[in-house]
């Protein structure tokens, strides 16, 4: 299986080094089990001779002018974490011939991959549109707001859509790396997160913090500073949409473009928020947070930490 690591100027440090590690642990395991069929032929690639991390470490890397057409290509991230950054990082000459040849490659039949915010050099592409992706979760107003034609699922840690895999934040280059690890072997991808120590994790819900969703709509500002204080109260778009003063449709539809969420989502998410803090940070039984946030029953409760992030009241409480 021949793997290009994409590396651009500024690449995130943990990122690249976690793909590397992970197909390199992959690789020795597969040949301490007697399964060399299975194995990860890895090259990091550039499409400049010098590329540096964002920490300034100098990545040896190929030239793409050099190499046939892989089978994977995996984008890390950069090192720009945050909108303004980052968006000018989009801009750079390289980022621009790194994504001509990711088209070149994907016209071809290479399986494309991306990281963290490489999903936002794969997006600029265009070969997102119409395609189900993830990426760091407090970038998906930003994301949604550039490339409003891709299907953004940002609570998923991984999304697989056609010829197109893309990955949640930072260390989810781990998850992203096993993902593509797995099409070869699950054995092999459940040993190698053994020796990774690292579960399983589907989801990003249970990082997501709401108020650090990188957006500047005052719409969804007023909204959510009306929501913070009404989260013991029953849920009103009549009363939202007056407090922020806008009509329901409105409100409804700006929540959507920047959030990807419906107001009442939203509120939910804020209350989860909350819950999720006091199972962590005080003794209270699940009942009376479950008051504190709105809902008659810890059963409620309960029922909604799980389907929205996966884990119990008593897992979140152990801290699992």
């Amino acid at each position: 299986m021949r793997i290009y690591i994409l590396a651009l100027n500024e690449v995130f440090d943990t990122g690249l080094s976690t793909v590397l590690d992970t197909f390199s642990i992959a690789n020795d395991l597969a040949k301490s089990a007697g399964t060399p069929s299975v194995h990860f032929e890895v090259t990091v690639v550039g499409v400049r001779r010098r590329v540096h991390t964002s920490q300034g470490l100098s990545v040896p890397v190929v030239s793409a002018a050099q190499l046939a057409r892989p089978d994977i290509v995996l984008i890390p991230a950069l090192g720009a974490k945050m909108p303004e950054t980052l968006q000018v990082a989009l801009e750079r000459r390289d980022v621009a011939d790194a994504g001509e040849l990711v088209r070149q490659w994907a016209d071809g039949g290479t399986l494309v991959s991306a990281a963290c915010t490489g999903t936002f050099v794969l997006a600029n592409t265009s070969l997102l549109d119409g395609q189900n992706a993830t990426t760091s979760w407090w970038l998906a107003p930003l994301f949604r707001e550039r490339y409003p034609r891709v299907i953004l699922k940002e609570s998923r840690m991984v999304v697989d859509s056609s010829s197109f895999i893309t990955a949640g934040a930072a260390l989810a280059h781990i998850d992203l790396a096993l993902w593509l690890v797995r099409r070869s072997s699950p054995a092999l991808a459940a040993m190698t997160a053994r020796y990774l120590v690292i579960d399983p994790r589907p989801s990003q819900a249970i990082f997501m913090i709401p108020d650090h969703l990188i957006h500047t709509d005052p719409l969804v500002e007023r909204f959510e500073q009306w929501a913070r204080h009404r989260l013991t109260e029953g849920f009103s778009l009549n009363a939202a949409a007056s407090a922020t003063g806008t009509s329901e449709r409105t409100l409804a539809r700006r929540l959507k473009t920047v959030l990807g969420k419906t107001p009442l989502s939203y509120f939910q998410d804020l209350r989860v928020e909350r819950a999720v803090h006091l199972l962590q940070t005080s003794s209270d039984s699940v009942d009376l947070i479950a008051a504190q946030v709105g809902y008659a029953n810890g059963a409620t409760l309960r029922t909604l930490l799980r389907r929205r992030i996966g884990r119990s009241a008593s897992e979140l409480r152990a801290g699992v």
